[in-house]
């Protein structure tokens, strides 16, 4: 049996596939891990195709479209049993190496590692860190995500600053290991996110069941990113805003929690003036839809834990946009 289940959900992304799966599959140890599709009831050609031109990948395949977290979670509850770590790979990941055995090396040698990524480079521009992720995520005290080597919208190029491993609040999606029984233990990914922060969320929940997050830069991959919504799309401003305030709500003490919230309001009206300021009327719309729903949403979750692991002293958008700190090394750590 092998170790590794190297997962990436696929909907109508035949052309997706071919053009960066053949990177997967030649740099994926095949003594260690499967790569392993799960179509999200594709009506293209994607199954076809994988049958005829990657008979070595792996197929799961779904009669509907389960969404990108409840895809994730049906496909690694199915393999539960056979895998004891799995990789999320976004389907838009190339490979110029074998990021894998990096990464199982790691969680091997670190038993109180629950997840981890390599380092994501962009694809467009390989000298520099990919938006979604780059080097490992962080929150600020207000609960605004952040990594080394991408602060708002200021991406650094790659020089080797950010290449030791370090323990971070969160690791990206796009590439990421997790035990395959933390990660259903965990609750999975969390399907009333739909998109954005949902990553962010499960590593959340994964260190209340007191296991670490890890940033892994000796294994890397090349991100496209952008694939699903692009960074000025509305509906992705809508996301963002709203999941974040669900993560914060889900996961902080009820208390500590609620003052919080109280003050992420006031500068979310800080960035709807800024999106009205700009003409933006769109992406402003989006912040008052997302608070709105927020408040009908947040009654699904009925409990909240005692653990406050939000206790930082980083205030990002006053480092950045005041102080003009735009790069983590110039953070306070």
């Amino acid at each position: 049996m092998k170790e590794i289940g190297v997962v990436i959900l696929n909907w109508n992304g035949v052309k997706m596939l071919r053009e960066y799966l053949p990177s997967v599959v030649d740099h994926t140890p095949s003594s260690l891990a499967d790569v392993v599709v799960a179509d999200n009831g594709s009506t293209d050609d994607s199954l076809s195709m994988l049958r005829s031109e990657f008979p070595s990948v792996r197929t799961i395949s779904f009669s509907e479209n389960l969404g990108y977290a409840e895809g994730y979670n049906r496909a690694i509850s199915e393999l539960e049993h056979e895998y004891k770590y799995v990789v999320l790979l976004n389907s838009d990941v190339k490979m110029a190496d074998d990021c894998i055995t990096p990464l199982y090396r790691f969680m091997e040698s670190h038993p109180d590692a629950g997840a981890a990524q390599p380092k994501i480079l962009s694809l467009c521009e390989p000298d520099k860190f990919e938006y979604a992720g780059a080097c490992g995520g962080f929150l600020d005290r207000h609960g605004y995500p952040y990594c080394r080597g991408r602060i708002f919208d200021t991406v650094e190029d790659d020089k080797g600053q950010y290449n030791t491993p370090i323990k971070v609040f969160w690791a990206s999606g796009a590439a990421l290991i997790v035990r395959t029984d933390l990660f259903l233990r965990a609750g999975g990914l969390d399907k009333v996110f739909f998109a954005h922060m949902e990553e962010i969320d499960l590593c959340w929940r994964i260190q209340l069941l007191g296991k670490e997050i890890w940033a892994v830069p000796s294994g890397k991959i090349y991100h496209l990113g952008g694939g699903s919504l692009p960074a000025s799309s509305p509906k992705k401003t809508y996301l963002n805003f709203r999941n974040n305030l669900l993560m914060l709500y889900k996961n902080l003490p009820k208390h500590p929690g609620k003052a919080l919230l109280i003050r992420r309001r006031l500068l979310d009206t800080l960035a709807w003036v800024k999106f009205v300021a700009a003409g933006e009327w769109e992406n402003a719309k989006a912040i008052i839809k997302a608070h709105n729903d927020f408040r009908k949403m947040r009654g699904a979750y009925s409990s909240q834990p005692k653990s406050n692991l939000l206790n930082v002293d980083v205030n990002i958008v006053f480092d950045y946009y005041i102080r003009a700190r735009r790069k983590y090394s110039e953070l306070r750590n």
